[in-house]
């Protein structure tokens, strides 16, 4: 299990943490890593961000007992954050600031460096004596370690500019000597994915440099100011697999792949044919703590499908860490699900609010019928689905049906339920969703956009939501990410990065939003920034604070900071939010049938599943 910050770390909230890291011990991980724990208060990645220290050791011997019963192993993430720490006080090799931060880091002195390297180390023994198994020191991802690395932000002439890579062989020998023969484990960047970063030369010297005293490589991909997704949605699975496989060649010491590797039949072709020891995987454990036992027996693996929404996302924004498709992580005794009397319960509407108190229920023995007045299960996530970059929702979708399937839920589709099809039930949940908002233009709701509707060469789109950003990814559709992205190769370019050449878009495309300023300011905190660059490098015109005229022969008639324009659009494309669907009466109503505002897959499994619960 890889290194995954829950925020619970900073709430105190030692029972849910605990039960966190031991669900994922007895679901079958044979050695699970820690958030990030900071070295000391400079290192933090905020003011107030977890440090292991006396008051907390109890705690954390408390938490390593409990994995340790289930038969697993548990080693602590030590992270200086460097000049990412979002904090005053935060220092780096040079004082340059860097671009996600608002605060400029001091260089550090000789004596201060000490202190940082004294301060890894003194933690690095504290794990051990907290009942850690050992630790991993994150020597990528642009934090501190990796920062002396790099000549983008390493530029001291000093011995520590002078041999970038003093200070991680310096921080991995007196963790060495700070634990013993505990397990060492270190996160080597393979691939920087900035201007200015490592060549592969650079980081095969490293790597044989740190063989005589670490126990195994854990890949890093990326630092987290590059431009370029590395486990977002879009990103392909396995995509930097290729990259583990060519640090093993160099190595004794055993690697660790990592980065969109969800299923467990990727897991074993990357372990089978030798591109790596073993396998690391982090939201998929979010997403299923019982993923290693359900893949050696053989059973459905609840699926991540990359999207961020509950995870990166309220890491970023300050939340507890959970995740969209299983909100129980991180909650798990607030969603402990205890076996019901059975009841007959009736769900309106198989989208994903229904899905999810639909087999919430039956699991802990309801009797459902799931009423669905499509011919396919889904709703708004099959058109998801369609989306160049979403075809995880697909995988989700397959899960659902099977496990419906499973549980025996009568499922009835193409069938739109009346009020007399409810009778005799003993509950009904009203999760029939939303249908998108009219407006007076002439044109095709995205629905119906997304459905094969015939559109043009020229196309606006009105509303530049998430749906409408979804929309004009659709009408771009699939492209190749490596190219479009700019994936290179650190031992051609240092970094790691090639120049970006996205494919000619067959359509000109608009994006329209009345609101003044850029579109997709509100889109997801994590992921937003990658769907702006892809319609941006496709050629899409986003435009703000645009009223609309009327349209004729000529295209789509607007005003823009006071001043008519005409968009010489053939086809109109109608995002501009959605409604409530809810025609009938029931004792429950959730998810978009009870308030469009908002409405995600994330609240409407969250609301499916508390329901499920409750019922």
């Amino acid at each position: 299990m890889g290194s995954m910050h829950t925020g619970l770390e900073e709430r105190h909230d030692w029972p849910a943490l605990t039960r966190f890291y031991a669900a994922r011990a007895k679901g079958g991980a044979a050695l699970l890593i820690t958030g990030g724990i900071a070295p000391n208060p400079e290192g933090a990645v905020f003011q107030g961000a977890a440090e292991l220290t006396p008051d907390t050791i109890s705690h954390h011997q408390n938490l390593t007992a409990q994995v340790h019963q289930h038969g697993a192993k548990i080693v602590l993430q030590i992270l200086h954050a460097g000049r990412y720490a979002f904090s005053p006080a935060c220092v780096a090799p040079s004082a340059l600031k860097s671009p996600i931060s608002p605060f400029p880091p001091a260089e550090l002195t000789e004596e201060s460096l000490q202190k940082q390297l004294h301060d890894i180390a003194t933690t690095a023994q504290a794990a051990i004596a907290a009942g850690y198994d050992g630790v991993e020191l994150m020597g990528s991802e642009g934090y501190l370690i990796n920062q002396f690395l790099s000549p983008r932000t390493n530029r001291r002439q000093d011995r520590w500019g002078l041999d970038r890579r003093l200070f991680a062989r310096e921080a991995t020998r007196l963790t060495r000597a700070a634990i013993g023969e505990a397990l060492l484990i270190y996160r080597i960047s393979l691939i920087d994915l900035v201007e200015g970063g490592q060549s592969w030369e650079d980081i095969a010297a490293l790597a044989q440099e740190l063989s005589p005293l670490v126990d195994l490589f854990n890949s890093g991909i990326g630092w987290h100011e590059a431009r370029l997704p590395t486990i977002a949605q879009n990103v392909p699975r396995g995509a930097f697999v290729h990259l583990t496989q060519r640090l093993k060649s160099i190595t004794p010491v055993p690697v660790v792949a990592v980065n969109r590797i969800p299923v467990p039949e990727l897991a074993e072709r990357i372990v089978a044919s030798g591109q790596a020891d073993a396998v690391s995987l982090a939201r998929p454990l979010l997403a299923d703590p019982d993923w290693p036992i359900k893949a050696q027996t053989g059973r459905r693996i609840t699926p991540c499908i990359a999207c961020n929404q509950a995870c990166l996302d309220h890491t970023f924004e300050g939340k507890a860490a959970t995740c969209l498709t299983n909100p129980a992580a991180g909650r798990e005794a607030e969603f402990d699900a205890a076996p019901a009397t059975p009841r007959r319960i009736a769900v309106i509407g198989a989208g994903a609010a229904g899905l999810a108190c639909a087999l919430t229920a039956a699991r802990r023995g309801h009797k459902v019928t799931l009423f669905e007045a499509a011919e396919e299960i889904g709703g708004q996530m099959r058109l998801a689905a369609k989306i160049p970059g979403k075809e995880e929702f697909q995988t989700l979708l397959n899960f659902y049906a099977a496990e419906i399937a499973e549980e025996r839920i009568d499922l009835r589709l193409g069938l739109r339920a009346r009020a007399q099809d409810l009778a005799g039930f003993d509950a009904t949940v009203i999760a029939t969703g939303v249908v998108p908002r009219k407006v007076p233009l002439a044109g095709v709701d995205y629905q119906q956009a997304l459905t094969g509707a015939p559109l043009g060469a020229r196309v606006a789109i009105i509303g530049a939501g998430g749906i409408g950003f979804d929309v004009a990814s659709f009408l771009i559709g699939p492209t190749d990410f490596a190219t479009e992205w700019g994936l290179g190769d650190p031992a051609i370019r240092p970094g790691g990065l090639a120049p970006p050449q996205p494919a000619e878009t067959a359509r000109q495309i608009w994006l329209l939003q009345r609101k003044p300023g850029k579109p997709g300011r509100g889109l997801a905190k994590t992921t937003g920034w990658i769907h702006r660059a892809h319609l941006a490098a496709h050629g899409v015109t986003m435009l703000g604070g645009v009223d609309y005229l009327g349209q004729d022969s000529q295209g789509l008639h607007i005003l823009r900071d006071g001043q008519p324009e005409t968009i010489p659009a053939t086809d109109l494309v109608i995002c501009a939010g959605q409604e409530s669907l809810c025609d009938l009466q029931g004792d429950h109503v959730i998810g978009g049938a009870r308030d469009a505002r908002g409405i995600d897959a994330k609240r409407a499994i969250e609301e499916g599943t508390r329901l499920g619960l409750a019922l």
